[in-house]
């Protein structure tokens, strides 16, 4: 039953400012539901995700042939409407109106919660500036299990989607990261892990790390220790599955840079990271939040 077709929607949403809300807490349909799936075992969905997922309109998903997988062990008989990076713009408009038509549609990724590392956001977005409610299902996600079992702090984390796969790319963004005064969390490649963990062992080879692969499913593990350590396990294995990567904080005794002049800042980091003057600059600008000619100019002066 839907209460409140286009038209109505309309008018309704011009007179009540609150009208988002409502719809959810009156149990209305025209709702993006971002419904969360498991990430290796079948079992870990709510009894509220697969409720969800039966009184829909259809649901969106990356590869309709691994949802229908999870859908028919529950025996969820939706329409699935292919939903992933390489279409999703295509499709929003399409989206959008038959939410505003009154539909109800999930949104699901290949595993976990979607948006985090997978399509999502720009519907999303789009939602929220058409005023039409946006609900999630809460569920697995691969980044928080790994966090929660790794024994690194969880008071304070950032989680910052998959590394970069350019090794100039990948060097500095794990030199961002060491700075962190709190457990950073990666997706990686498995074909991958051994390169990031021999640039972790360039750069500092002593921060603990820790690595999740195959959460939730039979073969499951959790590695820790320090990236010569981690190369020393896996260097004769054939490294296979979904994989977490966690750095640890920085150590309290280490450098703070807000101490250091720009100058005293980028001799700190060549130092300490065995880096070039060129790569401690930019690393400089961007931890200090000012541009890279701003540092450049100061070592200019220095000459003069």
């Amino acid at each position: 039953m839907r209460t409140y077709g286009r038209k109505i929607w309309q008018e309704r949403r011009q007179k009540d400012p609150f009208y988002q809300a409502n719809v959810i807490t009156q149990g209305v349909y025209l709702v993006l539901s971002l419904v969360a799936t498991p990430i290796g075992n079948l079992a870990d969905i709510s009894f509220r995700a697969i409720e969800t997922l039966k009184n829909c309109d259809y649901i969106l998903c990356e590869d309709t042939r691994h949802s229908a997988i999870l859908l028919n062990h529950y025996h969820i008989q939706k329409p699935l409407r292919s939903y992933h990076k390489f279409n999703e713009i295509s499709q929003l408009d399409s989206i959008i109106n038959d939410l505003k038509d009154g539909k109800n549609i999930c949104l699901i990724s290949d595993a976990g919660t979607p948006t985090i590392s997978d399509p999502g956001e720009k519907i999303v977005k789009t939602c929220i500036e058409n005023t039409i409610p946006v609900t999630a299902i809460p569920g697995a996600c691969a980044a928080v299990q790994a966090l929660i079992c790794s024994g690194l702090p969880t008071d304070r984390f950032q989680f910052c989607g998959f590394l970069p796969k350019k090794e100039n790319e990948l060097k500095q963004e794990i030199l961002s990261t060491l700075d962190y005064n709190g457990t950073t969390i990666y997706y990686e490649s498995p074909h991958r892990l051994m390169d990031t963990l021999e640039m972790f062992n360039q750069l500092q080879p002593e921060r603990r790390l820790v690595v999740g692969r195959e959460l939730t499913k039979k073969f499951e593990e959790m590695i820790r220790g320090n990236a010569h350590s981690l190369i020393e396990f896996w260097k004769n294995k054939d490294i296979k599955g979904e994989i977490i990567l966690l750095i640890s904080p920085k150590e309290k005794n280490e450098c703070t840079w807000e101490k250091l002049t720009p100058e005293e800042h980028v001799e700190w980091l060549i130092d300490h990271y065995q880096i070039s003057k060129k790569e401690a600059i930019k690393l400089a600008a961007e931890m200090r939040g000012v541009p890279k000619r701003e540092i450049y100019n100061r070592f200019l002066e220095g000459k003069d």
